[in-house]
């Protein structure tokens, strides 16, 4: 999600006239815009109304991304058994938001036991393959997902939901446009190359006021929460975006999937979100 440095590419920067350097932004802004303010009424639709209508709207989306990730992973013909890792991973989101830390953990120790058991009637040939990748899978996606449900679970799980994927949004807007027009350090070019550190310092700054905005504003804190949780995120965020990015140069995709015009697929939205997401819960259960 923390596209930070959508920023140039050689082939798309112009020389006008007056040799200012226009920078092409790298993606279908419009486009980006739309699905983005879609995506946040579904998102504060759910939650504003009836906050365990979000329930649904994670697992359905969350079963796309589950499926993205299957259909990379089968490019390199790694075989995750479907019926144990999908359900777990329902069970996870489940147990995370009725039963909380222990709920998410008992789901997953479970579905791992199950998906070993399960992937040994196909033979030994790429079992560790495989059930290393299974294992990857449910701890990369629903277990991390889970803690979103932690938020969640509270009676104020609505706002503390809000303030976390605000705060995340926040590193991928500032970064975005920080990245795309003034962008010029890189900042992992074998990682990510369209990815600097003007980008990073955007993310940074838009992440802080953000935080301590809502953290005064809908959980009643101090602003200097809200500041050192947005420190906190932006780091975690342009992590998450790496580490989908190290995934897909691994696989040799360039991308999870398109389900979301001018985004990608919903990885793409998520990776930020799953990595912030357990961190966003401890720091607000310290700030309790």
């Amino acid at each position: 999600m923390a596209q930070i440095v959508e920023g140039p590419t050689p082939s798309g920067s112009e020389k006008p006239e007056s040799g200012r350097v226009r920078r092409n932004p790298g993606r279908n802004v419009p486009v980006a815009i739309g699905v983005g303010v879609g995506l946040a009424a579904i998102v504060l639709g759910s939650l504003l109304t009836y906050r365990q209508l979000f329930i649904p709207v994670l697992i359905f989306f969350g079963a796309v991304a589950f499926k993205e990730l299957l259909d990379a992973f089968a490019t390199k013909d790694v075989r995750i058994p479907l019926p144990p890792t999908a359900t777990g991973s329902v069970g996870m989101l489940l147990g995370a938001y009725f039963d909380g830390p222990r709920g998410l953990i008992i789901a997953l120790s479970l579905t791992v036991l199950v998906t070993l058991i399960w992937r040994m009637k196909d033979g030994p040939d790429g079992y560790v393959r495989d059930a290393t990748t299974s294992v990857f899978t449910l701890i990369y996606l629903p277990f991390l997902a889970g803690f979103a449900m932690l938020l969640l679970a509270p009676d104020d799980g609505a706002k503390r939901m809000i303030v976390f994927v605000a705060v995340t949004v926040a590193s991928d807007i500032g970064g975005f446009f920080a990245g795309a027009y003034l962008g010029r350090h890189k900042i992992a070019p074998n990682i990510s190359p369209k990815k600097t550190w003007e980008g990073f310092t955007g993310s940074a700054l838009t992440c802080m006021a953000v935080g301590a905005w809502l953290i005064v504003w809908l959980l009643d804190g101090q602003w200097w929460q809200g500041v050192i949780m947005g420190a906190l995120v932006v780091c975690t965020a342009t992590l998450g975006d790496l580490v989908e990015s190290m995934i897909k140069r691994d696989l040799g995709i360039k991308d999870l999937g398109n389900f979301l015009p001018g985004h990608g697929g919903v990885m793409d939205r998520l990776d930020s979100l799953l990595i912030t997401a357990p961190v966003v819960w401890i720091l607000l259960e310290l700030y309790a």
